[in-house]
């Protein structure tokens, strides 16, 4: 009994269930898988940013100005444009196979000097994990639940480094353009997300 109380997790944490939906797809166990997933990418990042320091002279993880609302709206807009749109438009996981990994490999530019001392390759250490998250969960059906989640890691961080003096923290940019772009460009984007949604559903149906 005891042994099968824990059977789904022990499967969806198997590397070869890594690009297949989850087993269960409430919020409890996404919120678990979720953790595991990020907990990953924290051991990746420490250990990458140590031998990085000792193979590559000089290197330090870079560090650039953050806003709240830039580091908040990164949440629907990466995860529609790299998961939640190709998944809808090819109603197949396997199109966040191909856009997933480009999504983790643009976190290496996340850097205000393209050099090689300077690239954030411990950013993308840590998302690389995250990308398998993602996929699992838009093709579990729970879309939202991985924009959230993307927005509310993406926020802690945010304020840990805030509060650590890691980062420079704002609240909005300076241009309030941004911050109106920043807001136009989630809404729209998610809006779109669901109306291609709504259309692979009513696809679905008349394919039954």
């Amino acid at each position: 009994m005891k042994a099968g109380r824990f059977a789904d997790e022990l499967a969806d944490l198997h590397p070869r269930s890594w690009l297949t939906r989850f087993r269960r797809n409430s919020v409890g166990y996404l919120a678990k898988m979720l953790l595991f997933y990020h907990g990953i990418g924290i051991g990746l990042l420490l250990a990458g940013t140590a031998i990085l320091s000792l193979v590559v002279p000089g290197y330090e993880e870079p560090s650039i100005p953050r806003s709240l609302i830039g580091v908040l709206a990164a949440g629907p807009i990466e995860e529609t444009i790299f998961f939640g749109i190709p998944f809808y438009v090819f109603g197949s996981p396997h199109a966040m196979i191909v856009t997933g990994p480009v999504w983790a490999f643009l976190h290496i530019f996340n850097t205000e000097n393209i050099e090689l001392a300077q690239l954030a390759f411990g950013n993308w250490l840590f998302v690389v994990p995250s990308l398998f998250f993602s996929l699992r969960t838009w093709a579990s059906g729970k879309g939202w639940f991985a924009v959230a989640a993307h927005s509310a890691w993406n926020g802690v961080f945010f304020g840990a480094g805030c509060a650590s003096g890691d980062i420079q923290c704002t609240m909005l940019e300076q241009d309030m353009l941004y911050n109106a772009g920043y807001v136009a460009l989630s809404a729209a984007l998610l809006g779109g997300t669901y109306v291609l949604y709504m259309w692979r559903r009513k696809r679905e149906r008349i394919n039954i």
